[in-house]
């Protein structure tokens, strides 16, 4: 999820769209047979089968920072925000004026005032597996349902563990999907309705010398129901899925950092995962309609899984972990 926006970037490219699958209903499928062969192997999951949030492998955050991006919504730990029902995890953005510390738990330290507090007109929540669980490659998969209209911004994707080469982008960012309005009117989107996800790169140097390298893939099938947003990350080598399907390609020679010399650097390092919904921001603020629309209120993300399996053929250089699975 883009957190400033760079001075630098890379080609934007649109791509066709891919097919969708369906919302399931009862219990959680098996993995696809393509991810059971050899290559494969899960080593991490969750379900959402439990009645609460299993905090040994996810925290909440709680701040009205705002992300750096002006994001409209305080982080919450209420249940009003972030839950388990019927076998899913549900994060819910409201419409409700809200105070909080101004700033992130990770940005406190040093701070010339860690008691600052801001109010937002929203809450909403962001659940992160930091000092929990954190992956250097794999595959990275989770089944979705995103919110429409003017101003949200549902979004997947990865920060380091540590900041290896540096604070932001120095040491990476890998934005698994991201999406703003979708729904809304939009002239040039198939269907007249916006329908693109994201699938980004952020690296360089240190805001405000960072870069991004980034695909937007017009997908009308977004609109229906749940989905499956993924990326496949090897060794200096990026590939985005939706569905199964692969809609995007990066390689080391298109990224780069200020902190380190080796052509894989910074997605070199163990990453954590992120799942949030914000409200507002540069991003969608800026795109559609303007602003934000206050209809529709709450919005909610659900979360049918999330899935990580390592590839068995590491080992031997990982030739065949860069595919898809079904030959792509």
């Amino acid at each position: 999820m883009p957190r400033r926006f760079p001075i630098v970037a890379a080609p934007i490219l649109l791509i066709a769209a891919c097919g969708g699958d369906q919302a399931s209903s009862g219990p959680p499928v098996a993995p696809p047979p393509a991810l059971t062969e050899p290559v494969w192997q899960l080593v991490w999951s969750d379900e959402f089968s439990s009645s609460r949030i299993d905090s040994s492998k996810w925290a909440l955050a709680v701040d009205c920072w705002g992300g750096g991006n002006d994001e409209r919504q305080c982080y919450t730990d209420r249940p009003e925000n972030a839950r388990v029902a019927d076998g899913r995890l549900i994060i819910t953005a409201r419409r409700e004026d809200f105070t909080g510390s101004a700033l992130p738990l990770h940005l406190l330290e040093g701070a010339s005032d860690p008691d600052a507090l801001a109010t937002k007109p929203f809450t909403s929540a962001k659940l992160v597996t930091r000092n929990l669980a954190s992956w250097k490659y794999g595959r990275i998969e989770i089944r979705a349902k995103l919110p429409q209209g003017q101003g949200t911004w549902p979004a997947l994707w990865m920060l380091p563990e540590s900041d290896v080469y540096g604070k932001w982008a120095a040491s990476g960012e890998i934005d698994i999907m991201e999406a703003v309005n979708l729904g809304v009117p939009c002239i040039q989107c198939p269907g007249g309705l916006e329908n693109t996800i994201l699938g980004t790169l952020h690296f360089g140097g240190v805001w405000p010398d960072n870069a991004l390298a980034s695909t937007e893939h017009p997908f009308p099938s977004v609109l229906d129901g749940f989905h499956t947003y993924g990326v496949i990350w090897t060794e200096g080598r990026f590939q985005w899925l939706v569905d199964g399907q692969a809609f995007a390609t990066r390689t080391a020679s298109e990224w780069f950092t200020t902190g380190s010399q080796n052509p894989n650097a910074p997605f070199d390092q163990a990453f954590h995962l992120i799942m949030n919904l914000a409200i507002g921001g540069k991003l969608p603020e800026g795109r559609g309609v303007g602003g934000i629309s206050k209809e529709g209120f709450p919005k909610t993300m659900e979360i049918d899984w999330v899935r990580v399996w390592k590839c068995s053929d590491e080992a031997l250089g990982g030739a065949n972990c860069q595919g898809t699975g079904s030959g792509q």
